[in-house]
């Protein structure tokens, strides 16, 4: 299960993720986002990894595409963290 809550502010989208990224739910994020994120706005976009426990390679594409449309990733555990890291940004 993967929950998303966005909120938004004139300075920031932020994308708070909570769960598993697998499956049906990295589809389920990237509808979401495809429909919800506009690259190019100049506010700052955050998707924050803390409460997500597990990640696919699937999940993995899906924020690799994320980072090369501006989202920044706040992780820290240390399983997502280090993926994230080496996987999924720049």
């Amino acid at each position: 299960m993967l929950k998303i809550t966005k909120t938004e502010t004139p300075a920031e989208e932020k994308w708070i993720l909570q769960g598993r990224l697998v499956g049906l739910w990295v589809r389920e994020l990237r509808r979401n986002w495809k429909k919800a994120h506009r690259a190019g706005d100049s506010r700052r976009c955050v998707v924050d990894l803390n409460d997500v426990t597990f990640i696919d390679k699937k999940g993995e594409t899906l924020l690799r595409t994320m980072s090369k449309q501006g989202a920044q990733f706040i992780a820290s555990g240390i399983y997502i963290k280090h993926l994230v890291q080496q996987r999924c940004t720049g």
